[in-house]
């Protein structure tokens, strides 16, 4: 077949063999770090689909290295092998030579020529003749065939060069997809005389693509998800709860007893809601009760168990119930249901007349209390003494306050990273500069500037509530 000089430019020269091995080194040089990427994040083994989505990256990242290797080898190995050039070796199955072919198409003589390789690519039989641009759509799926029509005619009739792809349906019954790059030849007189092409076996390309783009819109999906869930959980909790921001307002009846406030600190997004409440409510008698504590579980779910539990605590203290025959029914209560469990919980009765805490645990932090520039946990109750009929009793304890005192009530995970006493020594810690505050909503925001109210880095839900003796 005569050769012809492409478009408007000469025969492109060789590339040094030297800067091509160097292209070649670092190329190989980064698949090697880049696969021991993916190594480190398979050895985690999380099904995550954050991680599956970065694992199909490394990947397709693997994958078009490969590819940019084998391109740079064949540039400082030479051409590749075509059909006029029988001697040339066949390429290894699964290589980046076995899955590029190279076609040209006469338009004078009506002649085509195939490489080797692009019989294989297109699953036709070497012995048969190779298609002319007339026939070559006979291949390609029906969707597709417009695409590669335009393709063809673009270039044949305005010189544009070729860069598309499409599919092609091949005779085992399987379709591969197909890239093809090329560009029209022309004549000494400036009409196109022929057009050359280079096809590409792209499946496995594509098929990484899909994975990719697979897991990260299952990522997307899993992430809505959870912030919905996370918006209407905190939705529910804002019309069924006591407010999570500023003080809880009791209302006035004669001299206020006690300035109260309270926050709930947020776990990270990631987090959907957890059971975590706090409460006060002033009693018919006078006395004010206060209480805060955690349910197992997180999600919408745990806002309409936490509401019952609120509820039937109320109900409890209204009845007169005193701090430990309180934890006692609950706990009867809970143990009577499926759901909710309660994780633990303090509840706190404040007797306004003559300034007595009287209060009970179960398995929750003691309260704190602070007083003149000093703080300390009050000393627990007596364990859980069992009845022989009512089943557990829970001791109670009673500490009288004086005008001025503060008493922190908490759930755990207030402090990131420190429970129990670790917790609580570092909440005693702020007593000096809780000394100087004068209202419990400046306690508070004490409190919660020194722990942080950042959602990226808090792992728990937890809740604050700060009552301070004012008469």
């Amino acid at each position: 077949m005569p050769s012809h000089l492409s478009a408007d430019r000469p025969a492109a020269q060789p590339p040094g063999r030297g800067s091509v091995d160097a292209l070649i080194s670092q190329t190989r040089r980064l698949k090697g770090e880049v696969d021991a990427v993916r190594r480190d994040s398979e050895e985690a083994g999380s099904d995550h689909p954050r991680e599956r989505w970065q694992r199909a990256l490394y990947d397709l990242a693997l994958h078009q290295l490969n590819d940019l290797d084998e391109h740079l080898a064949q540039l400082r190995d030479g051409p590749l092998p075509t059909a006029e050039a029988p001697e040339a070796p066949r390429p290894e199955q699964g290589s980046l030579l076995s899955r590029v072919g190279s076609a040209e198409w006469n338009l004078l003589t009506d002649e085509a020529s195939w490489s080797g390789e692009l019989y294989r690519i297109l699953g036709r039989d070497p012995a048969a003749p190779p298609l002319t641009l007339d026939e070559l759509p006979s291949l390609v799926v029906d969707e597709d065939r417009p695409k590669l029509t335009a393709m063809v005619t673009d270039c044949l009739v305005d010189a544009r060069p070729i860069d598309g792809e499409f599919r092609i349906a091949r005779r085992a019954g399987d379709v591969r997809t197909v890239h093809m790059m090329g560009e029209p030849v022309l004549d000494t007189d400036g009409s196109t005389a022929s057009m050359w092409a280079v096809l590409r076996d792209v499946s496995e390309l594509r098929r990484s693509q899909r994975v990719v783009s697979e897991t990260r819109d299952s990522l997307h999906h899993r992430q809505d998800a959870a912030q919905s869930e996370h918006r209407l959980a905190a939705e529910l909790q804002e019309a069924v709860l006591p407010p999570w921001r500023g003080s809880l307002r009791l209302p006035h009846r004669g001299a206020r007893a006690l300035d109260l406030a309270s926050h709930h600190l947020p776990a990270s997004t990631r987090t959907l809601i957890g059971g975590d409440w706090y409460d006060a409510l002033e009693l018919t008698d006078g006395e004010t009760l206060l209480g805060v504590g955690d349910l197992t579980g997180q999600g919408v779910g745990v806002t309409s168990n936490m509401t019952m539990l609120l509820g039937a605590v109320r109900g409890m203290a209204m009845a007169g119930a005193q701090p430990g025959q309180v934890m006692a029914w609950l706990n009867q209560l809970l143990d009577a249901t499926v759901q909710p469990a309660l994780g633990s919980a303090v509840c706190c009765r404040y007797r306004s007349a003559n300034r007595t805490l009287v209060w009970a645990q179960a398995g929750h932090p003691a309260p704190l209390l602070f007083r003149d520039g000093t703080g300390r946990v009050l000393d627990a109750p007596d364990g859980v003494l069992l009845g022989a009929t009512s089943g557990a009793v829970y001791g109670q304890a009673e500490e009288t306050l004086l005008v001025g005192d503060l008493l922190l009530l908490h759930t755990d995970g207030l402090v990131p990273g420190h429970t129990g006493s670790a917790a609580a020594n570092l909440l005693l810690g702020l007593a000096p500069r809780l000394a100087g505050n004068r209202t419990a909503e400046d306690c508070v925001r004490t409190v919660v500037q020194e722990f942080g109210d950042g959602e990226g880095e808090r792992e728990d839900n937890a809740c604050l509530l700060v009552a301070r003796v004012v008469s």
